[in-house]
């Protein structure tokens, strides 16, 4: 008897799992490049009980391009078997980000590449296939870190000839502070990038081939550290009017960001997946914030909410009773500034932003079960310390349905998208409060606290420095791991009983950003 209850059992197990099976659904993700926030959050995010994300075991390291053949095996040998697929075309074509601003690739083979995905739908003519592709940065110092050699001599002089170019082009241009500016850069340099910038942008429109013909199904071109003048704005007005041209303006978007579309679009899959279009009330702490111009971003905050909210498959509606979950937004009234410089003691914060009132919505919501999230933009590089505390006091730290705070508004703002939209269509809590606990680390105790007080009074005595701190696991790894035991002790007081955390290190041997692993086990 008790043989045979135990095979009963084991066929039930056996059946319940071939049941999971079906129902899970794989999602193909080729990232933007190998830091955690596009190779590891969508993953750590999605994977569940619905959904599998599918990423290649590798890609490049920095300015080392991944290799193409590794990623064509990858796709093809999963294409037929995902059900959704998230690519990223710089990383196709040219192996990563940072590389597609240093290759010296033929259009040949840049060609070759891009064909891989007209191979892919063949393949699995009814995947969902969403991509992304960059429009080149022209960041405005000089630093080679991310960009080629001379963009360290030159970076800013370059920058402003792209933006002289452009104002001379709108008629509004000095000749003669352009020409002395391109008198004081180095010709071969100024060269070399202008040509790669040609290229890459002839690239950008030959994507919009493969939408018009149906290879991808939603195409999303970012702006990365994007500004109102310059060679990206510029490269960006030749893309709309050959959507225009195309009449693609409904399957092809263009905004600020870059680092959160993995997400973003993984978001949109999993909607797309589920027949659902969430709602989202929207909630601006601020009655002025919506016409901000974010830091590193070319146009006003509502306007990039609007696409973000799109992209990620959900809608903006304008009642609370008609919306699935809330995103609240922090963002100042009229000037934002770097989460170094807190707290701002000015009206664009304290005056015109009445953060009383937001915080007690928010609560209201949570009270009511409305799942609530939060785009906490307030700063750039890093969250608002003082909303920290006060949600800390409050007890709510764990019943927001998502939290970011990182680098850029758009990038925060695509990472709180993809968290909510999991939450309604996934029971993966345990795996979500793991994440959530990760943003508190990462967003205030990191890029608020800790990175800044490690860079000033750690590292020099080792003779390291913010773009360099030897190798990714050594001894800033460990100071960075020290400073935020000690913050999770100091400032998530309400939770730092539950939380361990892991492992940390520096994905680029620099400052900027990390990767951490964290859990939260309630009591």
């Amino acid at each position: 008897m008790w043989s045979s209850r135990t095979s009963i059992r084991a066929r039930g197990r056996s059946f319940a799992l071939e049941i999971r099976r079906f129902l899970l659904k794989n999602i193909i993700l080729l990232p933007l490049d190998e830091r955690p926030c596009n190779f590891d959050f969508p993953s750590k995010i999605f994977n569940g009980e619905k959904y599998t994300i599918l990423r290649p075991a590798r890609l490049g390291q920095k300015k080392t391009p991944a290799s193409y053949e590794e990623i064509r095996t990858f796709l093809l040998e999963n294409i037929e078997k995902a059900d959704a697929a998230v690519i990223s075309v710089d990383t196709l074509l040219y192996g990563g980000l940072i590389p597609s601003r240093l290759h010296k690739l033929s259009e040949e083979t840049v060609l070759e590449r891009l064909m891989l995905l007209k191979e892919l739908r063949a393949r699995n003519p009814e995947i969902k296939l969403y991509a992304f592709q960059c429009i080149m940065r022209c960041p405005k110092y000089s630093s080679s870190d991310e960009e080629p050699d001379y963009y360290e001599d030159f970076g800013q002089e370059i920058h402003n000839i792209g933006r002289l170019t452009h104002l001379e082009k709108l008629g509004m241009g000095d000749e003669k502070e352009l020409a002395a500016l391109k008198d004081a850069v180095d010709p071969a340099a100024l060269e070399d990038y202008l040509s790669r910038r040609t290229f890459n942008g002839a690239f950008n429109i030959r994507t919009l081939d493969l939408v018009e013909d149906g290879t991808i199904d939603f195409l999303i071109i970012p702006q990365d550290d994007s500004a109102k003048y310059g060679y990206t704005a510029m490269d960006q007005q030749k893309v709309r009017a050959v959507i225009r041209e195309k009449v693609l303006d409904d399957r092809v978007i263009l905004y600020p960001g870059a680092d959160e579309l993995g997400m973003v679009l993984v978001a949109r899959a999993v909607n797309t997946l589920e027949n659902s279009t969430p709602r989202v009330y929207l909630k601006y702490a601020s009655t002025l914030a919506p016409q901000l111009i974010p830091n590193y971003e070319d146009r006003s905050l509502n306007e990039t909410v609007k696409y973000h909210v799109m992209a990620s498959g959900c809608v903006a509606v304008p009642a609370l009773s008609d919306a699935d979950f809330v995103m609240g937004i922090t963002a100042p009234a009229t000037e934002m500034l770097e989460a170094d410089d807190q707290p701002a003691n000015n009206i664009h914060y304290d005056v015109e932003r009445n953060m009383a009132e937001f915080l007690y919505f928010i609560n209201d919501c949570i009270k009511r079960g409305i799942p609530t999230a939060i785009l906490d933009n307030a700063y750039t590089n890093g969250g608002e310390l003082q909303l920290l505390r006060v949600l800390n006091k409050q007890g709510n730290l764990m019943k927001l349905a998502g939290y970011a705070g990182w680098n850029t508004s758009a990038n925060s703002m695509g990472t709180v998208l993809a968290q909510v939209v999991n939450r309604l269509h996934q029971n993966n809590k345990a795996q979500a409060d793991n994440f959530l606990v990760e943003r508190y680390i990462e967003d205030f105790g990191y890029d608020a606290v800790v990175r800044g007080y490690v860079t000033q009074n750690i590292l020099p005595a080792w003779n390291m420095t913010y773009f360099w701190c030897e190798e990714p696991r050594g001894k800033a790894a460990q100071a960075i791991f020290d400073e935020l035991q000690k913050f999770i002790q100091n400032e998530l007081t309400s939770i730092a009983d539950c939380v361990t955390l892991e492992s940390l290190y520096l994905p680029w041997s620099r400052m900027f950003e990390i990767g951490l692993s964290a859990k939260y086990k309630a009591d």
